[in-house]
């Protein structure tokens, strides 16, 4: 199965052009799950919609509930910003949760679980997308709390691992990574164990996901806040990591799909 996390920079910069280039990465991938974070969606059209149009995928769109905090940054009323996901699998649930914030940070954040028709299991599925503050550790932990807690509620009766992405906005060795990751320090939520899928990738690889390379990044040291997490293997092995990477990391056609680079992991059944 490969997993497919990015961030698509809602409707900042050249947003029509950047459309094109995100689709002709995601074609290129040709990912089976995406988990997707600032998407748009402005009267009757949806970007994951499209996109998913586009793929052949099935989708799910959760609306952040403060959209309007985002439309002041660009003078456009009317244009939601929200986390979706594309599924090559029928969506069977979903839910959505409210990421928690103060109220002079709290601009919507939210964790969305979709529960996909695996070909065999039932696969729990997540993208969330926490504050970008950098001072704002303390408010990370908290969400992640929340985020492990949600998954914890919505990750039993299947056998597949649940599987975690989103733009985290903090650094691999952060507290907020760590605490939610569990295996560094004492979980989130009891007994409960994210592997980063990173840990998987090739020695030297490129990892950076925000990196000034891009010419929508502001300055500032390349560091990877985009994560793939995973639960422990089930009792088929299912959900083991094979292969992860960066993609989206350059300019399509002369146009950089967006701010992010996305994060790619291929996974598998360790018996086969």
């Amino acid at each position: 199965m490969r997993v497919v996390t990015w961030n698509l920079w809602w409707r900042f910069g050249p947003w029509e052009q950047r459309q094109k280039a995100i689709l002709a990465v995601l074609r290129e991938l040709r990912p089976d799950v995406v988990g997707l974070q600032e998407v748009w969606s402005a009267g009757a059209e949806n970007l994951a919609e499209w996109l998913a149009g586009e793929l052949g995928l099935h989708w799910a769109w959760a609306p952040s509930p403060a959209s309007e905090r985002w439309q002041r940054r660009i003078g456009e009323p009317g244009v939601e910003v929200g986390n979706a996901v594309l599924s090559r699998w029928p969506v069977l649930d979903q839910a959505v949760l409210r990421l928690p914030a103060p109220e002079d940070l709290d601009d919507g954040r939210l964790a969305f679980h979709t529960r996909l028709a695996g070909p065999s299991y039932d696969i729990p599925f997540f993208t969330t997308h926490l504050t970008s503050s950098p001072t704002a550790s303390g408010v990370r932990r908290q969400q992640v709390t929340a985020l492990a807690e949600f998954v914890a509620a919505h990750r039993s009766g299947t056998d597949f691992p649940p599987v975690i992405t989103g733009d985290f906005n903090a650094w691999p060795d952060s507290d907020e990574i760590r605490l939610f990751g569990g295996y560094k320090t004492a979980p989130a939520a009891p007994d409960q164990v994210f592997l980063d899928a990173w840990e998987y990738a090739s020695p030297g690889a490129a990892s950076a996901t925000w990196d000034p390379a891009n010419p929508y990044v502001r300055v500032a040291p390349p560091v990877r806040i985009d994560y793939i997490h995973v639960g422990p293997p089930g009792p088929s092995g299912l959900g083991h990591v094979r292969d992860v990477r960066r993609a989206g990391d350059g300019p399509v056609d002369g146009v950089w799909p967006s701010d992010h680079a996305a994060v790619v992991a291929d996974l598998v059944s360790t018996r086969g």
